[in-house]
């Protein structure tokens, strides 16, 4: 047993270091979505957590427990409503979405932006509401008050992003629904370590598994780096 989980590794290995182009071609897809998505969630989210977090206005506590209520839903819960609005007999068909990266783009935003709207609002929350006040007091415009607010919060903030791009790197339902697997166009990391798993074949899944841990590695180890130069300073 131990020589073959030996031989499974190195032959991990040898696949991300010679170049396989399947192997990064799938590497290449999921991360292509994942970062389109991320940027494309970001102002959004924290503009809607810091407005949560700074503006009294009416159902403001609903608001909050609805995308708390969003942050848990599970991930194929939200390929299976997705699916079913760009399926053929669904309102949205007539795009041409399903199967598609445009498609798993949308599944990640819907899936990445509470998690950045509930921890931005949470950063803001930690802040003392009085400098934002102070702000618009003494006459600063709201985008210059808010940009002051956000670099006050800026730690909590990269926290937020790395742990929203962690939830949608690392997700298969929405992505295996909408995306359909396809080898060279929406075959992401995820899918392709639980078909290659099912298939019995453990080299290429071992092997894009490895990049997921190199990734998790390198975004904790960047903001506690981060951080810990924010303490120094």
């Amino acid at each position: 047993m131990e020589s073959g989980l030996l031989a499974t590794c190195m032959a991990a290995l040898d696949l991300l270091f010679s170049g396989d182009a399947e192997l990064w071609s799938i590497i290449w897809v999921s991360f292509r979505v994942s970062i389109t998505a991320i940027l494309l969630s970001l102002v959004p989210a924290i503009a809607v957590g810091f407005m949560l977090a700074m503006i009294d206005f009416p159902g403001r506590w609903m608001v909050i427990a609805l995308f708390n209520a969003l942050m848990a839903i599970p991930t194929v819960v939200v390929g299976l409503t997705l699916y079913l609005l760009l399926s053929r007999s669904g309102p949205f068909g007539e795009m041409h979405l399903l199967f598609s990266q445009p498609a798993m783009v949308i599944g990640q935003v819907l899936l990445c932006v509470p998690v950045l709207v509930c921890m931005s609002h949470s950063a803001f929350q930690g802040l003392d509401r009085r400098a934002w006040e102070t702000a618009r007091t003494l006459g600063a415009h709201c985008s210059r008050a808010a940009i002051t607010m956000v670099c006050e919060a800026r730690f909590a903030l990269l926290a937020a992003v790395l742990a929203g791009f962690s939830r949608i790197i690392s997700e298969v339902g929405c992505s295996m629904m909408v995306g359909g697997n396809i080898l060279s166009y929406t075959r992401n990391i995820p899918t392709a370590i639980a078909l290659e798993t099912s298939k019995g074949e453990f080299a290429q899944g071992v092997a894009l598994g490895l990049v997921l841990l190199l990734l998790a590695l390198v975004l904790n180890f960047t903001l506690a780096s981060v951080r810990g130069k924010g303490q120094l300073v």
